[in-house]
C-alpha cells in the first residue's frame, strides 16, 4: 500500500498527462487509454462493481481489480485530475479522493450493453462479423469486449493470467485494442478428444471431461448457465459494449433448451441479436427465413437486424431478395457484405478440412495434418515469406518438399501412432538431415526417441512408445499439471533474435539436446532453456507455439532450406501481429461502408 501511495502522490504531482505513447509498455490495457494515474488512486475502492476481494498467496483477503479499467478511460482520468487540483490536493491519503470517486462513478460510469452476433450456419462469417464490429466500434471511441459462452476449438492460446482461451477470441479482442484478453471472454472452451468425449476449460483452467450427454444434461443445467451469467455481467460493469459471438447456429431444434451458445446466451445477457448468413453458400434467403421461423417467438423478437455476408459480385443485386426478406420476416437486412481479401488466422478445422495447401511460394513446407491438429494457426506466419504450405496426409506428399513441421496435437500419442501406421514416420526419418525439421508441441515431443505413456493418459494403451528418435528426449504423460504460460525470449542460436509464445501441453520432457532458445520470464523463474537443436542435421523442436510470429525463428528455420530458386528474405521483418491489424482494419472498412451503421448504433443501444 505504501508503494501504491508513493507512485499516486507522484502521479498527482505530474498532472494530468492521458495516453502516454512514450511508456514501453504504452498501450497496457487498450487503444487509447488515459495513463494519468498508471497507479489507481482510489486503491482499495471496494466497490464491487469494479473488483473483488480474493485470498492472497499469505492466506489473507486482498482487493483485486487488475480488470477494472475505469481510471483508464480518458474522460476519468481528466476529470478526477482536474477535480483533484480543484480541492487542492497534494498528496494522499486525503479523505476528500473517495468524494472524487464517488462523483465520478456517477457521471461516467455505467454497466455496458451487449450485442450478439449469431449464424445461420456454421461458417456463416459470425468471427470475422464480430471482428469487424470490435475494430468499427472501437475506433468510434467505445470500450468494447468480445465474448462467446461456449467455444469448441483446438486453436487456443494463453492469456497474460495463464489462462486458456479460444484464439478467436483473442483475435477479436486484439481488434477490440484490447491488450491483455482474458478468460471472462471466453469463460467455456471445449477442446474435443475423440470418441464424442470433449475436455472442458471453464475460466481457462481444466474442468472435466464430458461425452455429448454428459455435457447438456449435467453441465449446462448444473453450472453452465451460471458461469455465462458470471462473465457476460462481468464484462458488462467494465465495458461500454459486448460483442457476443453464437456458435453454429441458432435454431438448433434439438438442443435448443439446453444450448448456451446462442439464444439462451442472449437472454442471460438481456442482448439484441444480428443474424448473419453466408451468401457464398447458395440459398441464403432460406437460410434466414429457416432460422428465424424455428427460433421461439419471444427469443425471435431479439433479432433486430440481418446481415448478407460474403458476397461475389454486385451487392446492389441481392437488394430485392433482401426487401422481400424484410417483408416477410419484418426483420431489417442491416448490412449486404461484399467479399473481402483478407488474411485472418482460421477459427477452427473446417477452413483446413477445405484446404491441402496455403500460400504461393517457391518453398514448400510440409505440415504434418494430424487428425487431431490443434493451433495449426502456426503455420500461418510462414506465408509472409516465400514459402507455400502443403498439408500432407500420406508419406507420399512429403515427396519434394523443402522442409517439414510437425504442428501441435491434442492427443500426442494417438496421432503418433496413426502417423507410424500410414508411412509417414518412416518417410520423415528418410528426410532427417536432408531438409530442415521443426517440430512445434506435440510435434515435438513425437521428435524424442521415448514417450511414456504408461499411465494410458494419451493413447487409452498403456505403453511405452519408441519416438522419431531425432532428439534422445524422454516425454512421459502421467498426473502432470497442464503447463499453461506466456513466454518470452530469444533464440539461443542463428541471429539471437526476440521470440515470443506460449506454452499449453500435457506431458513433462527431459531434454538432452542443447536449447534451441532462453526463456525470459518462464513462471518468474528467471531465465531458463527451452527446446532443443541440431543444426547440423537441420533438426528444432519447441514447445512454443507462436514461434513463428516473429521474424527471428522464421527467417532461421527458412535459412536452412536448400533450394536454389528461394528468395529468403521477400518480406519485410515484421511481426505477424502488425499483418494481423492491419488485416483488421481491411475488415473493418469492408463492413463499415456496407453497413447501416445509424441502425447498427442504435440495436447496439449505444447512441450518444
Amino acid at each position: 500500500m505504501d508503494c501504491i501511495k508513493k507512485k499516486v502522490n507522484e502521479e498527482i504531482q505530474a498532472g494530468w498527462i492521458g495516453t502516454n505513447r512514450n511508456c514501453e509498455y504504452n498501450p497496457c490495457h487498450f487503444k487509447g487509454q488515459d495513463c494519468t494515474f498508471c497507479y489507481c488512486p482510489f486503491y482499495p475502492c471496494h466497490d464491487e462493481d469494479l473488483g473483488n476481494m480474493l485470498i492472497g498467496r499469505r492466506g489473507n483477503e486482498v482487493w483485486a481489480c487488475s480488470d477494472c479499467l475505469f481510471i483508464h478511460r480518458p474522460e476519468v482520468g481528466r476529470y478526477v485530475m482536474s477535480e483533484i487540483r480543484r480541492l487542492g490536493i497534494e498528496s494522499v491519503p486525503d479523505p476528500r479522493m473517495m468524494d472524487i470517486f464517488r462523483d465520478a462513478k456517477e457521471k461516467l460510469w455505467r454497466p455496458g450493453k451487449a450485442l450478439m452476433v449469431v449464424g445461420a450456419t456454421s461458417d456463416a462469417g459470425k468471427s470475422i462479423t464480430v471482428a469487424a464490429l470490435c475494430r468499427i466500434l472501437s475506433n468510434r471511441g467505445y470500450l468494447v469486449a468480445p465474448f462467446k459462452s461456449q467455444n469448441m476449438s483446438l486453436n487456443s492460446k494463453v492469456t497474460r493470467c495463464g489462462a486458456e482461451i479460444a484464439m478467436i477470441q483473442v483475435l477479436q479482442a486484439q481488434a477490440a485494442g484490447l491488450t491483455a484478453p482474458d478468460e471472462h471472454m471466453n469463460p467455456i472452451l471445449l477442446k474435443p478428444k475423440g470418441d464424442d468425449v470433449s475436455q472442458v476449460i471453464v475460466c481457462g483452467k481444466p474442468y472435466a471431461d464430458y461425452d455429448v450427454k454428459g455435457y447438456y444434461g449435467e453441465f449446462v443445467p448444473g453450472p453452465g448457465r451460471d458461469i455465462v451469467k458470471e462473465h457476460v455481467d462481468f464484462l458488462k460493469k467494465r465495458y461500454d459494449l459486448v460483442i457476443m459471438e453464437g456458435a453454429g447456429s441458432p435454431a438448433e431444434i434439438n438442443i435448443y433448451d439446453v444450448d448456451i451458445a446462442n439464444m439462451q446466451a442472449a437472454k442471460i445477457a438481456d442482448a439484441d441479436v444480428i443474424l448473419v448468413v453466408n451468401v457464398e453458400w447458395g440459398g441464403s434467403f432460406a437460410y434466414a427465413l429457416g432460422t428465424v421461423e424455428l427460433i421461439p417467438e419471444e427469443d425471435r423478437k431479439r433479432i433486430k437486424g440481418i446481415i448478407l455476408n460474403n458476397v461475389r459480385g454486385h451487392t446492389e443485386n441481392l437488394r430485392p431478395g433482401a426487401d422481400k426478406l424484410e417483408e416477410i420476416t419484418g426483420i431489417p437486412v442491416i448490412g449486404i457484405i461484399p467479399h473481402a481479401e483478407i488474411d485472418l488466422p482460421s477459427e477452427d478445422s473446417q477452413g483446413l478440412r477445405r484446404s491441402h495447401s496455403k500460400g504461393n511460394g517457391k518453398a514448400v513446407i510440409g505440415v504434418v495434418k494430424f487428425p487431431r491438429i490443434a493451433n495449426f494457426t502456426d503455420l500461418d506466419p510462414l506465408c509472409l515469406e516465400d514459402v507455400s504450405v502443403l498439408f500432407v496426409e500420406r508419406a507420399e506428399d512429403l515427396d519434394g518438399v523443402d522442409a517439414v513441421v510437425l504442428p501441435g496435437t491434442k492427443n500426442t500419442v494417438s496421432d503418433f501412432r496413426w502417423m507410424c501406421e500410414n508411412g509417414i514416420a518412416d518417410k520423415l526419418r528418410s528426410l532427417r538431415g536432408r531438409v530442415p525439421i521443426a517440430g512445434i508441441c506435440g510435434g515435438y515431443q513425437m521428435m524424442g526417441s521415448i514417450l511414456d505413456d504408461s499411465n494410458g493418459i494419451e493413447g487409452g494403451e498403456k505403453r511405452v512408445y519408441e519416438g522419431l528418435g531425432f532428439f534422445g528426449n524422454k516425454t512421459a504423460f502421467g498426473e502432470y499439471k497442464k503447463v499453461v504460460v506466456q513466454d518470452e525470449g530469444h533464440l539461443k542460436v542463428g541471429d539471437l533474435g526476440a521470440i515470443k509464445g506460449y506454452e499449453l501441453h500435457m506431458g513433462m520432457t527431459e531434454v538432452t539436446e542443447p536449447p534451441l532458445l532462453v526463456i525470459e520470464n518462464h513462471f518468474d523463474t528467471g531465465p531458463v532453456d527451452e527446446g532443443s537443436v541440431r543444426e547440423d542435421e537441420m533438426l528444432f523442436g519447441t514447445y512454443l507455439h507462436g514461434i513463428f510470429d516473429k521474424p527471428s525463428f522464421r527467417k532461421y528455420f527458412l535459412s536452412f532450406i536448400k533450394h536454389d530458386g528461394v528468395v529468403h528474405d521477400t518480406s519485410e521483418v515484421r511481426s505477424y501481429d502488425d499483418i494481423v491489424d492491419e488485416n483488421l482494419d481491411k475488415l473493418a472498412s469492408v463492413f463499415e461502408e456496407n453497413l447501416d451503421m445509424d441502425r447498427l448504433l442504435e440495436i447496439a443501444g449505444v447512441v450518444r
